[in-house]
């Protein structure tokens, strides 16, 4: 139970004890009476990479308050360390109004809050440190003095192991970058690839959020009335049945098979200019308490399904000298605020990534010291990432990996017909440098089209491009998806242009994509229910020789261990395993149907030559992926 360590030395009189004992245990001080106040509270389910809440009494704020700012001149940090001594964590607190406002809309109150999500079973303890002063959250030299009711506060807990199971990542553990092209869960050890929804960038600007407004005529709030028949029974609400259009959109992601979302939480003088974590467009100083807890609660969700959050931290039109911009795109207070804000009310959450920015133009100074800073008080160590434009890649990215900066991946806008030479480009790149990134193929040019829509949807063919370059779902599908996946890449997200239905700013409808969904679905399912290692392999398409010149394909390989070759168009094929002795067997899959594998017309290969792949099952015209394992 929380408790403040404190015995009284005998000699004390009743009265003394009493006077001794009262600042002890924490009195407010309300005129000429006294509350005592009460100990912290823990919530949530005590066990391991479940959400435990930590809300303490503290000093009465309102989310406005400017002398003090609850946001910026009281700093609440927590110290959760397992009883071993490892691990430990400083986690950073945060003002929560009257700790239920995500119910009550509340904008003031003296609960302040702390998430842990423990990553080990046994006895925990904590110790909060509270501190007042002027900037004492964003500035370590601020001069600051102890909040005495709160400040040395302590207890114990104890933590069982988790029951959960299936796409929830609470049985899988955090999700962390571990020095490999690909993430790794701490749990299960299970690699991570990514694929969904880069689109809507406006994901969070939802009338059922709290204080939430449109500025854009043209770019509406969204309902996701599409996907409130997705929401299920027991599934979270607030406010009375708020928020069931965008928790069945969650659902539908998840139950389609993929595994990320995408979006912006700052976008204020941005394309959309209809999401912001503030009380007012323009105030950086004071933060939505309740429109945050909203926030929080979608989140939470998401990751019960098995959904990853993809954090874009601002939008490029807020790198430059304007109004809604954080010190001009300096580390100054407004945006060490905005990062504390953001990893201390969801830095818990198991599977995320912090990206600097959306084609993100800040200085190589300003991005380094921004991932330095999230570095430095993400207590759970996430991944942090860059997107950038695609003809700023080489000038961004070289000044940034290896140990130029603690960035441990690119987010990679390209045309749909790069992802594949691209993403091979910066994993090759960064491999050399000595710090892999984890890269991810998350926006697909041109930006008026993207990711075409299914045939049919709104009554449209289905069809992308202009002036006779056309393409479709399927070409998605080999040169976007799978040009990515045999890279060597972690994974993509697919973005809607805005000259097509339901595009990146007014989507509110995933089933858009539905057909698009499902090839991403096939392709993560092969590589984990195939046991493939993909976290061992590497490119490898210089040993795949085309019968045709026209006929692109890719191969993917642990030489000695496993050949993957991916032909876009069909066709016959060889590898030149010359420098491999070993035997394997050859088997094919349908990328575009998914199911087991397939045997053709060969079936068994020797090393040490050139050799054919055969002829696939069917279709051979078509798509195909070929396995060859010893």
């Amino acid at each position: 139970m929380p408790h403040r360590r404190f015995t009284p030395p005998t000699w004390l009189s009743k009265w003394q004890y009493l006077t001794f004992l009262l600042p002890a245990f924490g009195l407010l001080a309300l005129g000429h009476s006294t509350v005592l106040a009460e100990q912290p509270s823990l919530g949530g389910e005590l066990k391991t990479w479940h959400k435990v809440t930590l809300t303490a009494d503290g000093p009465q704020a309102a989310e406005t308050d400017s002398s003090p700012n609850p946001f910026t001149d009281y700093r609440m940090t927590v110290d959760f360390q397992h009883e071993s001594g490892s691990p430990s964590y400083k986690v950073p607190g945060y003002f929560a109004a009257d700790g239920k406002a995500a119910e009550t809309s509340a904008q003031k109150g003296n609960k302040w809050r702390a998430h842990l999500s423990p990553d080990k079973p046994g006895k925990w303890t904590y110790t909060i440190s509270f501190v007042e002063g002027p900037l004492a959250a964003v500035d370590d030299s601020a001069k600051v003095k102890p909040v005495k009711i709160i400040d040395g506060t302590s207890g114990s807990f104890e933590i069982a192991a988790s029951d959960k199971s299936g796409r929830d990542f609470r049985s899988r553990g955090r999700l962390s970058y571990v020095g490999k092209h690909h993430l790794q869960f701490a749990e299960s050890g299970e690699y991570f690839l990514k694929a969904g929804p880069d689109a809507p960038e406006t994901f969070l600007a939802y009338e059922d959020f709290d204080d939430t407004i449109a500025n854009k005529a043209k770019v509406p709030l969204k309902t996701w009335k599409a996907h409130v028949k997705d929401w299920n029974q027991g599934d979270p609400t607030w406010k009375d049945g708020k928020g069931k259009g965008m928790i069945g959109a969650v659902n539908y992601i998840a139950d389609k098979g993929c595994n990320v979302i995408s979006f912006l939480p700052y976008n204020a003088g941005g394309d959309g200019d209809n999401v912001w974590p503030f009380v007012e467009r323009n105030d950086q100083w004071h933060y939505d308490c309740s429109k945050l807890d909203q926030w929080q609660i979608v989140f939470d969700h998401a990751q019960s399904k098995g959904v990853y959050l993809h954090f874009k931290m601002q939008e490029t039109e807020m790198d430059d000298d304007v109004p809604t911009s954080l010190n001009k795109g300096n580390l100054g207070p407004e945006r060490k605020l905005y990062c504390r804000e953001l990893v201390a009310r969801f830095g818990h959450e198991l599977a995320l990534n912090w990206n600097l920015g959306e084609e993100n133009t800040q200085t190589p100074k300003q991005q380094r010291d921004m991932a330095q800073y999230l570095k430095d008080i993400d207590p759970y160590d996430h991944h942090i990432v860059i997107h950038t434009f695609p003809n700023q890649q080489d000038k961004v990215y070289d000044q940034l990996i290896g140990d130029q900066s603690v960035l441990t991946g690119a987010s990679l806008q390209n045309g749909w017909n790069q992802a594949h030479q691209r993403t091979l480009k910066w994993v090759t790149h960064s491999a050399k440098a000595g710090r892999p990134w984890v890269v991810a193929n998350d926006e697909q040019g041109p930006a008026s089209f993207g990711v075409p829509a299914d045939p049919g949807y709104e009554g449209k063919d289905g069809k992308a491009g202009e002036n006779g370059k056309q393409y479709d779902l399927h070409d998605i599908r080999k040169q976007t998806l799978w040009g990515t996946l045999m890279a060597g890449g972690a994974g993509v997200e697919y973005y809607f242009g805005y000259k097509l239905p339901q595009n990146d700013l007014v989507c509110e409808d995933f089933r858009s994509r539905d057909k698009s969904w499902d090839y991403c679905r096939i392709a993560l399912d092969f590589f984990h229910e195939n046991q493939i290692p993909f976290w061992e392999m590497k490119n490898a398409d210089q040993l795949l020789q085309s019968d045709s010149a026209s006929k692109v394909g890719y191969c993917f390989a642990k030489p000695g261990t496993i050949y993957l070759a991916y032909l876009t168009e069909g066709g016959q094929a060889k590898l030149n395993l010359t420098k491999d002795n070993q035997a394997y067997q050859v088997s094919w899959f349908n990328p575009r149907t998914g199911g087991k594998l397939q045997k053709g017309s060969v079936t068994q290969v020797k090393g040490g030559e050139v050799v054919s792949l055969g002829n696939p099952p069917e279709d051979a015209g078509q798509d195909w992926l070929v396995v060859l394992r010893q």
